[in-house]
Order: structure tokens, then C-alpha cells, then sequence
């Protein structure tokens, strides 16, 4: 026998229901507290109007010259009756009955009761004070006031009582309690009507998932901010910072509180608050803060008009610095292969010169291009004895002499032991190697406009506990409007350029406590200078 399928557990009520169970039940119960409340109110009100109107009623009645002459008559009852009935129909009482003082009734509504003895207490009216019972009677429970009448002389000559049987009192109230009944009822289908659309609302917003589930989404929210490694940051449409996770903080050197503040008091770099600001998306756009690379990727919230944005980011420090090395060695390879070129071409030249019988030619041809080459490679070995440098230094020798441009070393560069490890050899090669690339670009756009030929000239030297590097071009130089902006991300006089290499420059000679200064001197290009202090730097490394 197979067993009996298991029944799928229950759904939860979710939130937006549970919400409306509980906000109707407490509607039920506040308009039906208010009703009770109320009919309490309505019917101690029109218990109090009663006593006040019979009490006027017996006082008038007994202080009525017709009831004391009555009263002084052989037959009071032929008086007193038709008066009273008078007084009952005008005044809206159920009953006005005047008895002497034995309790005999001289008048009452049913004319088969007079001469009958008075039901209920009147004593106290014999004593000259008036008092309110309810007592039953004739015409059943009823609220009576009892006075006494009272002649010239103060002495009481009869009692009077006039009464509203309780029957009266709840016709009276009949009115007010169907009125409140309506406004009950209508009370409570308003309320039940704005809070179903009240979660109706908030069922949307919810997506219908109860409290069981909005908590675990909210640990599964904070365990995944928190754990992955690219940086998330949320902004409202107003470009306040709403969520900000660990690795947003890393990545962007934040500290303290930074959740409700605005992205631009955060002290992050312009270009990077304009390109989050803009109205485009980006896509994988590199941007510079003031020690890493990253990369930006943003995306509005929310269909039809955004609600915000949500900004990613990711480290592209080491890969950018590992693209730039790759650019040098692909600018080696292809300087080496070009001289490959042109050593056969000269080869053939050599060849050729023996076969004529040209000895010494061939050998002055042959040895005058190893000279010059020799001279530079003894230069820089000479002056530059960290390896890196030097590798850097030749290579973009041979790319600058390939690209038509003469590098120079000036004379008074000299990098001695003590760089070593100072300095990263990254930051080495991203900080000179990408003055150099801007130097032979800015050289070879101002041959085109002048016959000066394309110069670059590189000064390298550790002293006095800095780290100098010095590049100069004779470029169009730049404009001194612009002399502050050539180190900032996208700043570029080509026109297919990002802009990044100055600003790699920048940052990077910041992480090392150094600066960087550019400037132009009239008629002769642009001057890039880098000042590294080698003590602090060392001292940090260590």
C-alpha cells in the first residue's frame, strides 16, 4: 500500500493580509466601543432631560394658584382633573397626578384610579421636599418627581407627581440610536474600505510576501552586499547615497558614516561624481579615485522615471598597471621588430659592399650604427642601475627611434642603489613610461606644425631623499587654461584618446606621497615633473 500523499503546507497570510485582519479588527473594535460609548452618552442625556422636564412640570403645577384653590374647594377633583390633563397633553408627560395628603389621587390619567390610593412613595413631599424615583405604577416603570403643593403659609395641603414611564424615554431614544447605528456602520465600511486599499497598496509594494519571507530576504540583502567582492553603491534621484557595502568603502576610501549624505561631500574625484551623475549609463568606464583604478558600471532604478541609480564597481588597479607594462613590451616587440628590419636591410648593404670589394666601407657602414647604439645602452646602464628603469629607459629608446623621435638622457640623471625599493617597478614604469608616451605624442603633433624636429629629453636622479623624474617635449606645449586640467581623468589633445596616462600619473605619484607638476615655457613644448620623497615612501613600504 502506497502512503497517502503529503499535504502541502499552508501558504502564509502575507503581510499586506495579516495588516488588514488586524487593522479591520481594530476598526470593529473602535466603532463599537465609540457606539457603546456613545448610546451611553445619548441615553444619560435623555434620562437627565426627563427628570429636568417633569420636575419643571410638578413644580408648575404645584405652584399654580389653581392647584392651592383646588385644594380649598368642597370637590378639588373637579378642578384639579381636566387641569391636569391640560398640563399632561401640553407639557408631553405620561401622567400628572395630584394626591391629598393621605396619598388619595384627586387627579390622574385613568379616572377609574382617583380616590385610590398613590402608588409609591411620597412621604418625603409631606416633609416640603421634592424628590425624583422610578418606581412602577399604573402604567408601568416610569421616572416621577414627587413635590409637595404648598398654601400661603407654607403648609403642605397636597403632593403632585409627574412622570415619563420608561417606555417614553426609550421611544425617545430611538431616533439617536438608529442615527448612530448608520454612522457605526458606515464608520466601520469606510474603515474597512481604506484599509483594504491601504494593503492593497501595500501588497503591491510587497510582492505579496509575508513577514517570514521579507526577513529572509533582508538577511539574504545584507549577506550578499557584504560579501561580494565589487563595490555596490544606491543613490536616490537626488543623488544621496542610500546603501554603501564594504567593498564600495575599500574601493573608494571611505570612512564613517556614509549612508545619507551626498555623493559629492564624499571627497571622491570630480570626474568620477560627474560620470555617476550623468544622465547615461555607463558601461565598464574606467575612472581614477585617489589610489585605485576602477571601473563604473551604472544603471537607473525603477521603470518609467528613475527612482535612482545603482553604481558598481570593480578594482582595475593591478590590471591596469599589468596593461600598461603589456603595452611596453608590445611597443619592445614592435621597436625590436622593426630593428630587426632594418638591421637585415643594413646586412644587405654590408653584403653587398664586400662582394664590390669594399672592405673598409663595409666595415665603417656596419660599426657606426652599433656606435650610436652602444653609446645609448652605455648611457643608461651607466646612469640607471635599477633594472627596471633601464629595461624601460632602452626600450623606449628604440620605440622613440622607430617613431622618427630622438630620446635623450641629460646628463646629470643618475639612479643609484638606493631606489631599490623605494619605488615599485610598477609604479616606476606606469609613472615614467606613460610621461614618455605623452612626451613622443606631443613631440611628434608639434613636428607637424613646425620643421623643429621631434625631441624628447628624460632626467632620472635619486637625491637629496627624492625621487626626480623630469620628461620634456617639443611639442605645442600647453595651453596655460589647461595646466591644471592635464592630470585629470579624460583630459586628452588626441582625439582618440581616454585621457588616462597623466592621470595614472597623477594618482600614482600621490599614492607615493609625491607630486606632479606640469608647465609649459614659452616656445619650448611641455615640462612633466615628478617628485617622490624616497624616506616616507620607504618608510611606508617598511
Amino acid at each position: 500500500m502506497s502512503p497517502p500523499p503529503r499535504q502541502r503546507p499552508r501558504p502564509a497570510r502575507s503581510l499586506a493580509g495579516q495588516l488588514f485582519a488586524v487593522q479591520v479588527l481594530i476598526v470593529v473594535l473602535v466603532v463599537a466601543a465609540g457606539a457603546v460609548l456613545a448610546y451611553w452618552l445619548i441615553s444619560d442625556r435623555t434620562e437627565t432631560s426627563a427628570e429636568r422636564q417633569v420636575t419643571s412640570v410638578a413644580r408648575a403645577v404645584a405652584d399654580a394658584p389653581t392647584t392651592r384653590q383646588a385644594m380649598l374647594s368642597a370637590d378639588p377633583t373637579a378642578v384639579l382633573q381636566p387641569y391636569a390633563e391640560r398640563v399632561r397633553v401640553d407639557s408631553g408627560v405620561d401622567f400628572v397626578t395630584i394626591m391629598n395628603t393621605h396619598g388619595i389621587r384627586l387627579a390622574h390619567r385613568d379616572p377609574a384610579q382617583i380616590g385610590k390610593p398613590f402608588l409609591g412613595h411620597y412621604l418625603p413631599a409631606l416633609a416640603g421636599r421634592t424628590f425624583t424615583e422610578t418606581y412602577t405604577g399604573t402604567l408601568g416603570p416610569s421616572v416621577r418627581v414627587v413635590t409637595p403643593v404648598l398654601d400661603d403659609h407654607g403648609t403642605v395641603v397636597a403632593v403632585v407627581s409627574v412622570g415619563l414611564t420608561l417606555q417614553s424615554i426609550s421611544e425617545q431614544l430611538t431616533g439617536p440610536v438608529v442615527t448612530l447605528v448608520l454612522v457605526a456602520v458606515s464608520a466601520l465600511l469606510l474603515g474597512a474600505l481604506g484599509s483594504w486599499l491601504a494593503n492593497r497598496r501595500l501588497r503591491r509594494h510587497t510582492h505579496g510576501m509575508g513577514p517570514a519571507e521579507l526577513s529572509h530576504l533582508y538577511e539574504y540583502h545584507q549577506a550578499t552586499l557584504h560579501s561580494v567582492r565589487e563595490g555596490l553603491l544606491l543613490l536616490d534621484r537626488g543623488g544621496t547615497v542610500l546603501l554603501c557595502n564594504d567593498a564600495a568603502r575599500e574601493l573608494l576610501a571611505l570612512d564613517g558614516e556614509v549612508e545619507g549624505r551626498p555623493l559629492g561631500d564624499l571627497g571622491l574625484p570630480e570626474p568620477l561624481c560627474a560620470a555617476i551623475a550623468g544622465q547615461d549609463a555607463l558601461r565598464d568606464e574606467v575612472q581614477l579615485t585617489a589610489e585605485r583604478v576602477v571601473v563604473v558600471n551604472t544603471s537607473a532604478i525603477g521603470a518609467g522615471p528613475a527612482l535612482g541609480t545603482v553604481v558598481t564597481l570593480r578594482d582595475h588597479t593591478e590590471l591596469q598597471a599589468l596593461s600598461g607594462e603589456l603595452d611596453s613590451v608590445r611597443g619592445f616587440a614592435d621597436a625590436l621588430g622593426a630593428q630587426a628590419h632594418e638591421a637585415a636591410n643594413r646586412l644587405h648593404a654590408v653584403v653587398s659592399l664586400i662582394e664590390l670589394g669594399r672592405h673598409r666601407q663595409a666595415v665603417e657602414f656596419a660599426t657606426a650604427e652599433l656606435e650610436l647604439a652602444q653609446q645609448l645602452t652605455d648611457r643608461v646602464v651607466g646612469a640607471v642601475s635599477e633594472p627596471v628603469l633601464a629595461a624601460l629607459l632602452l626600450g623606449k629608446a628604440a620605440q622613440a627611434a622607430e617613431r622618427g623621435v630622438e630620446l635623450t638622457l641629460t646628463e646629470d640623471s643618475l639612479i643609484d642603489d638606493s631606489l631599490a625599493g623605494a619605488v615599485g617597478a610598477r609604479d616606476l614604469v606606469t609613472l615614467l613610461g606613460n610621461l614618455i608616451d605623452n612626451a613622443m605624442d606631443a613631440a611628434i603633433e608639434g613636428a607637424a606644425e613646425s620643421p623643429r624636429p621631434p625631441e624628447v629629453t628624460v632626467t632620472a636622479r635619486n637625491g637629496s631623499g627624492e625621487l626626480l623624474l623630469r620628461v620634456a617635449d617639443t611639442g605645442r606645449g600647453i595651453d596655460p587654461d589647461a595646466v591644471q586640467k592635464v592630470f585629470r581623468r579624460g583630459w586628452s589633445t588626441k582625439h582618440s584618446g581616454r585621457g588616462l596616462g597623466l592621470a595614472l600619473v597623477a594618482q600614482t605619484a600621490r599614492r607615493n606621497g609625491g607630486t606632479v607638476v606640469a608647465e609649459s615655457p614659452a616656445g619650448a613644448g611641455a615640462v612633466l615633473t615628478v617628485r617622490i620623497p624616497l624616506q616616507r615612501t620607504a618608510g611606508v613600504l617598511g
